[in-house]
């Protein structure tokens, strides 16, 4: 069973009736609990925190994400619109830490093991057979299929991995640009062509780094697209197609993007963060915070939106973009679909079109991680609306349109990947709306990168811990 943070919720709840009331909480038998544990969750939670009237706190299963900061903020900021009211007022951050400290402690006395590969999955409409497809791999990042029987694997440090015919081949490829990794950069996304077959083409897209000035932590780093081809393991004939200008690279660490796709017109789009530079995004001279689109060879589009206007970038699509990390072309309408991270709060589904203001940071469902709000304003005319919105937040990644025939009744079905909640998500989608969603996969690791294979099973990259997983059907539906 999944444990979400409701269960602090009535917690929290029936402690704050009590205190009211003037009455105590009842004593623990357990005198190992910290003081805050003893006061507050055994009355619900049970003496050693295995469950009473409430789900157990030790059995590694984090509805909002199992990370020390999410448990944390969790417990601090609330979930509002779940009833789990904030406590951060009530506890210092010190004893915060100290109820995290314990449970996570406590999790590891035990062998709770917070990412578990299941050997099944029971869905709405399927038995799910899960299978191991790679592993040993470090923080991969991306997974693309030139043919039936080879992978192309990103990891985040820097290596391109091949898996040939079901087996990771020891040696990464030789010769890939130089990836300045750190923080959230590093080598994110791989693609191939359309026309893979006749020209060969593969695509990468990194973090690349300008030399590190004197006394500099850090060099400014922008992300950066290049396409190459490989020949007996080696990367070759390489062509930059994108590449920002020097003075808008920036030495933080975080919201790179970035996702590669092709739409049926040939044209090739990518995202790319806010960089940390929130005011970016609404800035059309700024590379950052913006859809790009260009041709594959990198030639610009002569019809995008700010092709002619002075001093905006002429590779913008759309721009007030907070961090996408997953596009998606549909199948049917051709029309490209992104999710980006929301901060704490208001993750987007966002249906794209050229020249449109997706509203980042003058509207947003989310606030600060600290609490603090970034906007009062959810809506403002000339800015568009999401078409869906994850409150809180699940950290939205990859993204794909199931395109395949195992699963015939989740065809054109949007599959999204979630690394703070460790899901797949699927979400019926008709028209520009979301009709229903259902979670295929929960608590296995941090959902980098979701994909329809060539053979139709779905292919779910998991950063943590080091794993591709491919899922097929068992037997038919339910």
């Amino acid at each position: 069973m999944q444990k979400p943070f409701l269960s602090l919720s009535m917690l929290f709840g029936l402690v704050y009736l009590l205190l009211q009331s003037g009455c105590s909480v009842p004593a623990t038998e357990t005198a190992q609990l910290p003081s805050t544990f003893t006061n507050l969750c055994t009355s619900c939670h049970g003496a050693d925190l295995k469950g009473g009237i409430a789900q157990s706190l030790l059995d590694g299963s984090w509805q909002y994400g199992g990370r020390r900061n999410d448990i944390f903020r969790v417990i601090k900021f609330g979930l509002p619109h779940h009833g789990m009211p904030s406590w951060g007022t009530a506890l210092s951050d010190d004893e915060i830490r100290e109820l995290v400290d314990y449970l996570q402690a406590e999790e590891e006395r035990l062998g709770v093991n917070q990412s578990t590969i299941p050997a099944k999955l029971e869905t709405q409409d399927y038995q799910v057979a899960v299978d191991v497809f790679a592993e040993g791999l470090e923080t991969p990042w991306s997974i693309a299929f030139p043919s039936a029987d080879r992978a192309f694997i990103t990891e985040k440090g820097g290596r391109l991995r091949v898996v040939d015919n079901g087996n990771l081949l020891p040696d990464s490829v030789r010769g890939i640009p130089t990836v300045t990794a750190y923080g959230q950069g590093g080598l994110m996304d791989v693609a191939v062509d359309p026309d893979f077959e006749d020209n060969g083409w593969v695509y990468l897209s990194y973090s690349h780094g300008l030399p590190k000035e004197e006394g500099a932590e850090r060099s400014p780093t922008m992300t950066r697209i290049v396409r190459g081809q490989i020949k007996d393991l080696t990367w070759t004939d390489e062509q930059v197609l994108f590449e920002a200008r020097p003075e808008t690279y920036r030495t933080a660490g975080q919201h790179f993007g970035c996702r590669i796709v092709f739409d049926p017109n040939g044209y090739l789009y990518f995202g790319i963060g806010d960089r940390g530079a929130s005011d970016h995004a609404q800035d059309l001279g700024r590379p950052n915070g913006k859809i790009h689109r260009i041709y594959p060879d990198g030639k610009i589009p002569a019809d995008n939106p700010f092709f002619n206007q002075s001093g905006a970038l002429p590779t913008i699509y759309s721009y007030g973009h907070r961090n996408p990390q997953g596009l998606a072309v549909h199948p049917q309408t051709g029309r490209v679909w992104d999710t980006e991270h929301g901060p704490l709060g208001g993750d987007e589904l966002n249906l794209l079109s050229a020249g449109l203001n997706y509203g980042w940071p003058v509207i947003t469902y989310g606030t600060n991680y600290n609490g603090s709000i970034i906007t009062d304003q959810v809506r403002r005319e000339g800015m568009e609306q999401p078409n869906w919105f994850w409150k809180p937040s699940i950290a939205v990644c990859g993204l794909d349109f199931y395109n395949g025939d195992l699963f015939p009744k989740w065809k054109n079905q949007l599959l999204v990947g979630a690394l703070k909640f460790q899901e797949v998500q699927l979400l019926n989608i008709e028209g520009d709306r979301v009709i229903y969603g259902q979670t295929l996969l929960k608590n296995a690791g941090r959902v980098r990168d979701v994909t329809t294979g060539p053979d139709g099973a779905i292919y779910v990259v998991l950063n943590r811990p080091g794993t591709i997983l491919r899922l097929s059907p068992q037997s038919n539906e339910l």
